[in-house]
């Protein structure tokens, strides 16, 4: 079985530690990947991270994690609330999933509170700050590790 992790992070993440800081901190996208393959090294995984502002790209890394990856990390911006191709490229991928958010989109706007890709993750983070990513990945190694 393979031992990798593909991190997805979606539109506007690459802003992190400058857009909206009071909402999602000062660690940027960097900080973000190097958490998450430090945390997947505990557990022996390793971690290959995209990050594009076109859902395609996205779509595209998605379809390929089916060759080489054994769980998807995802943080789809917002096209957690509009992608219904996202969604499908997840569910078709059948891999498991982890869906994070490093906001509490519940405590936000109303057009937050739904999500295409909750319906098909393994689990939900929300509102844990880039820690969620963290726990996302000790969430994966515990669902892989059977």
């Amino acid at each position: 079985m393979t031992r990798q992790i593909l991190l997805v992070n979606g539109p506007n993440l690459n802003m992190l530690g400058t857009r909206e800081p009071e909402v999602y901190g000062s660690e940027t996208l960097a900080d973000v990947e190097a958490l998450t393959a430090r945390v997947a090294a505990e557990f022996g995984l390793s971690v290959r991270a995209v990050q594009s502002n076109h859902e395609g790209v996205l779509i595209d890394a998605i379809h390929a994690a089916r060759e080489d990856c054994a769980a998807i990390i995802i943080n789809p911006g917002g096209l957690t609330h509009t992608s219904v191709v996202l969604r499908d490229a997840l569910s078709a991928a059948a891999l498991p999933v982890a869906e994070v958010h490093i906001s509490n989109v519940h405590a936000r706007e109303e057009f937050r509170h739904h999500s295409y890709v909750s319906g098909i993750a393994s689990c939900v983070i929300v509102g844990c700050g880039v820690q969620g990513y963290e726990f996302a990945v000790r969430r994966i190694a515990a669902l892989l590790a059977g």
